[in-house]
């Protein structure tokens, strides 16, 4: 079989066809089955001058018994309990030294479980995170790999080769063992949750507060792509209020149904956060907005009962300059919540979390691309584990944007128009900042009704207050 191919996919949904044409493109041979056969039959057929580099197969056997040894398996099937159906049916068909790679959007302590269960198993395990949807995964993603040195020494060539390239270095490497890579893709998906969500609400403050029709909107953002907003989101947003609807004819943003979907990554971030005890605020009020989007029938009951609240705001004194550098300082805040969130993950599972390469990867191929992460990059080689917002530039930048945000959130408050981001992103700023807050109130309160001590500013040794009878 010296002519067989070492790699195959499985799971020829949109995520999977894009990557598996990806690695035939970049010269790597690859067999592809499906579940359904016709879609394999309609991949292959559309496959065009790449198809003679691509291996249809009709069943698990045949795929397996198609690849040379030593095997990459790559799974593209839905996140959860496919995935580990997927790999009980490969196990009694595999080799030792094969090798199962879950690329879809695996939750991380899955990931952790599976790369466990594998050190008994003849096979070996990764997981990696791919970012930039269908278009990355076609043309060049930002991949985060989890497993061991020796299995990305394997296939770490394939991965930087088909990944995206941001001035020629390739926008892929390995972040740790086991779940690492899919914990990075988590905590990018749930940054990318949160700056979508600062752009809506700047758009929202455009629309309800100032005024502006989608053209003066696209305008906007178009403008702030060519400055320090400059990133894949920006610029996505000035083509999306630049559009039409092919419809009705009028603002395509006008006939979207204002109910925002998700599938469950920046939730993960969130619980996850919560349980390693990191503050991610901005992310969690993200959540938390697409959550109340949802309820669309209650916020309806809520508008006639209340009243619809938004008002002008331009009284103010507010611009699209004021907003830009609203939006700069969330941004940081948000990134350097992210950032923390990554540090912290490293320490209590014990990964080596490369920070500054993290920030490098995402420069290109995924969503949440942005030209911030070169200075971010450059920050983190010099401080890994220290918080962005005391690193230059961005320490700087926030104490030139910082009013901006607060005049924004204040006067999003005043006209009823919600601002969750961006508001959650000033509050942690001003609790960073803070050197006493009122926590002492809720330690002396804990001791009072549940006798959990406190600590003394003096130091000395007296954990409880005067307060008699606990109640």
């Amino acid at each position: 079989m010296a002519d067989a191919p070492n790699y195959g996919l499985i799971g020829l949904g949109t995520m999977g066809a894009a990557l598996a044409l990806n690695i035939a493109e970049n010269g790597y041979p690859i067999a592809v089955y499906n579940r359904t056969a016709e879609v394999t039959d309609d991949f292959i057929r559309n496959a065009g001058d790449l198809a003679s580099r691509l291996t249809p197969t009709k069943s698990l056997e045949e795929f397996v018994q198609s690849m040379a040894t030593p095997r990459t398996v790559i799974l593209m099937v839905p996140a959860g309990p496919v995935v580990d159906q997927q790999i009980e049916a490969l196990r009694p068909l595999l080799s030792k030294d094969d090798l199962i790679i879950d690329a879809g959007n695996a939750n991380f302590a899955d990931t952790q479980r599976r790369f466990a269960a594998a050190a008994d198993q003849p096979y070996d395990f990764m997981g990696i995170g791919v970012s930039g949807g269908e278009e990355g995964a076609r043309h060049g993603p930002s991949i985060m790999a989890g497993g061991e040195p020796a299995q990305w020494d394997r296939v770490g060539e394939m991965l930087e080769a088909i990944s995206a390239k941001y001035e020629g270095q390739p926008c892929a490497a390995l972040m740790g063992k086991g779940g690492a890579g899919h914990f990075v893709k988590m905590v990018h998906n749930g940054i990318e949750y949160a700056d979508m969500q600062m752009i809506a609400e700047c758009y929202s403050l455009m629309r309800d507060g100032l005024g502006f029709g989608t053209d003066q909107i696209a305008a906007t953002f178009e403008n702030w792509n060519e400055g320090p907003l400059s990133s894949y989101l920006i610029e996505i947003s000035g083509k999306v209020a630049r559009a039409t609807d092919p419809i009705s004819g009028g603002p395509m943003l006008d006939a979207i149904r204002d109910t925002a979907g998700q599938k469950g990554t920046g939730r993960w971030t969130a619980i996850e956060a919560q349980q390693l005890a990191v503050p991610v605020p901005v992310i969690e009020a993200a959540v938390v907005a697409r959550n109340l989007s949802s309820r669309f029938d209650a916020r309806q009951m809520g508008a006639d009962v209340f009243g619809t609240m938004p008002q002008a705001i331009s009284s103010d004194g507010i611009d699209t300059a004021t907003l830009e550098k609203a939006l700069i300082a969330g941004k940081i805040l948000c990134y350097a919540q992210g950032f923390e969130m990554l540090s912290k993950a490293a320490s209590e599972y014990g990964w080596s979390l490369p920070m500054p390469t993290i920030a490098r990867i995402w420069r290109e191929g995924c969503i949440i691309r942005s030209a911030m992460l070169n200075d971010m990059a450059k920050a983190l080689e010099e401080a890994p584990e220290g918080n962005l917002i005391f690193a230059e530039p961005f320490t700087t930048m926030l104490r030139e944007n910082e009013a901006a945000l607060r005049d924004i959130v204040i006067a999003g408050f005043r006209a009823g128009i919600a601002v969750p981001a961006l508001a959650a992103g000033l509050s942690w700023f001003d609790t960073m900042r803070t050197r006493r807050t009122p926590a002492n109130m809720i330690q002396a309160q804990r001791d009072f009704f549940g006798a959990h001590g406190f600590e003394r500013v003096d130091g000395k040794d007296a954990p409880h207050g005067p307060w008699g009878s606990k109640g």
